[in-house]
């Protein structure tokens, strides 16, 4: 079955079609959020609620063609979420505690620390749209239906966070 296939079976309400969807997509998924929220347990969260509410609310999806942009921004916004109870959070803790909890719990490669600190120095916007577009592999287009931004300053944000990024890791 191709993709487009399983999401009319899926908005048909074929439970299996939507888990045949969830398998094809669950590890760029995981992947994007892993490196948007810097924990592991913080992204199985996120993957989780957007899963629930994509299962919950496939056939509100109008053009089957654009499943996984539409996915990718239930996700978008689950990250959001977390990031403000976090930050709801960093309001009642000390620093210290603070850096416990943003620790990942995973071991850590020298290749993917120094991306994690070439990530650190992007601001949020600039960030979203590196993994969009690199973790993801999204094109301008599709990023810019996920963050509500034009194609071409997705396309030049893309440019510029990219060029910084190289900047710091040379």
């Amino acid at each position: 079955m191709t993709d487009r296939e399983l999401v009319l079976s899926a908005k048909a309400g074929d439970r299996e079609a939507f888990c045949s969807l969830y398998n094809l997509y669950k590890h760029e998924l995981y992947r994007y959020a892993f490196y948007r929220l810097k924990n592991e347990e913080d992204a199985k969260d996120a993957v989780q609620d957007c899963v629930l509410s994509a299962c919950v609310s496939i056939k509100t999806l109008k053009n089957p063609d654009v499943f996984n942009a539409w996915i990718f921004r239930i996700l978008y916004c689950s990250c959001n979420a977390i990031i403000k109870r976090q930050i709801q959070q960093r309001q009642c803790q000390s620093i210290d505690d603070l850096k416990n909890t943003q620790a990942l719990s995973c071991s850590d490669s020298y290749v993917q620390t120094e991306l994690r600190q070439a990530l650190d120095i992007l601001n949020d916007s600039e960030k979203e749209i590196v993994l969009l577009a690199v973790v993801a592999g999204f094109k301008s287009r599709e990023i810019a239906r996920i963050t509500g931004m034009s194609a071409g300053s997705v396309r030049s944000k893309l440019s510029r966070s990219l060029s910084k990024m190289k900047k710091f890791l040379e």
